[in-house]
């Protein structure tokens, strides 16, 4: 039976946290489309749409790597780089509560998805099998 390493159930729970903000941005969006207080009503409820499918997807990464499941790893690091990223635009936006969440939230997530025992998890602990005599195959 697999045991799932420790790093990776931080990392899920990190990408489960950047899901809810998600969310909770998403509903704001919402609620401003509805209310008239968007730029466009089109450009509104295009951005409400696209916040709550990308809320599924990050929720849906969460789940894979609770469940050490491979295929999360590599959404899972662009979603840290990503949330990094506007956690750096929020800072120079002056919004330090959102900012220092969200850099948190995407240095705890890279640093539990890139531990040893979740890269293990995450890559089978697999490496390139030497060439003859145990010597690397030559590159090219």
């Amino acid at each position: 039976m697999f045991r799932v390493p420790r790093g990776l159930i931080l990392a899920a729970i990190a990408q489960a946290a950047e899901a809810a903000v998600l969310c909770a941005a998403t509903a704001l969006s919402g609620v401003d489309t509805a209310t008239g207080h968007s730029y466009q009503l089109s450009s509104g409820i295009a951005l409400t749409a696209i916040g709550a499918g990308t809320t599924i997807a990050l929720a849906a990464v969460a789940r894979g790597l609770a469940q050490g499941r491979r295929w999360s790893r590599t959404p899972a690091l662009l979603t840290q780089l990503f949330t990094g990223i506007v956690a750096v635009y929020l800072l120079q936006g002056h919004r330090l509560d959102w900012g220092l969440a969200l850099m948190v939230l995407a240095v705890l997530g890279f640093a539990a998805l890139l531990s040893p025992p979740s890269m293990r998890a995450l890559t089978g602990g697999q490496q390139a099998p030497p060439g003859p005599a145990g010597r690397k195959p030559p590159a090219g």
